[in-house]
Parts: C-alpha cells; sequence; structure tokens
C-alpha cells in the first residue's frame, strides 16, 4: 500500500488532473464558434474537479468541509460528462476519445462516492 502523503498521491487527483489536460488538448480542434461556449465550459468543469479534489484534501480535518468539497467535485465530473456527451453529439469528438474520457470520468465519479461514503478514512 503506497502512503498517501499529499493529494498528488491520491489516484482520483492524478486523473482528474491528467483528463483535464487531455481535454484541454482535444479542445483546441474545436470549432471558434464554440470558444466561448462548449470549449471554455468543458475546460472549466475538468479543471474545477482537480481543483476541488485539491480544496477537500486540506480540509479534511472537518468531515462535513471534506464532503461538500468532494460533492463539488463530483457536481463538476458530472457535468464534464455532460460537456463530452455533447461534443460527441455534435461531432467534435471522435468515439474513441470520446469512449476513453467518458470512462475516465466515470472512474473519477466513483472514487469521489468512496471518499464521500468514508470521509473519516481521510481524516487528519
Amino acid at each position: 500500500m503506497t502512503l498517501i502523503t499529499s493529494v498528488r498521491d491520491l489516484n482520483v487527483f492524478k486523473m482528474a488532473y491528467a483528463s483535464s489536460l487531455e481535454i484541454y488538448k482535444i479542445t483546441k480542434a474545436y470549432p471558434i464558434e464554440e470558444r466561448f461556449d462548449l470549449t471554455s465550459q468543458i475546460r472549466r468543469s475538468s479543471k474545477s474537479v482537480a481543483a476541488n479534489i485539491l480544496e477537500a484534501w486540506r480540509r479534511r480535518r472537518y468531515p462535513k468541509n471534506f464532503v461538500s468539497k468532494l460533492n463539488d467535485a463530483e457536481t463538476e465530473a458530472d457535468e464534464t460528462i455532460l460537456w463530452l456527451d455533447m461534443s460527441y453529439d455534435l461531432g467534435y469528438l471522435e468515439k474513441t476519445p470520446y469512449d476513453t474520457l467518458r470512462d475516465k470520468y466515470e472512474h473519477i465519479l466513483a472514487m469521489l462516492v468512496n471518499m464521500i461514503r468514508n470521509p473519516e478514512k481521510w481524516k487528519v
């Protein structure tokens, strides 16, 4: 078992951060007319997942605050899935990257739900 000393050691954070970078790269190819709509929304929500996990980690002394920030991360992850769905349905995202990213965000959601159900495991 790996000792977790930093939020950057958490698999959920690593996956959220890497997925956000992947989304940023992919959305560079989105149409220019989507710059202030779909592109900015999916980038914002995907970055927010990792940011909320980081904030939750710093608040883990206080279980209610910890869970609240994890709930925010969960909401942002679900929103990111919506933007992925729209990107695919609008033809901006090919099937393979869509399936891969959607699967990653489903895993992120599952890990967040597990943390939310067991906040005492993470308490300082």
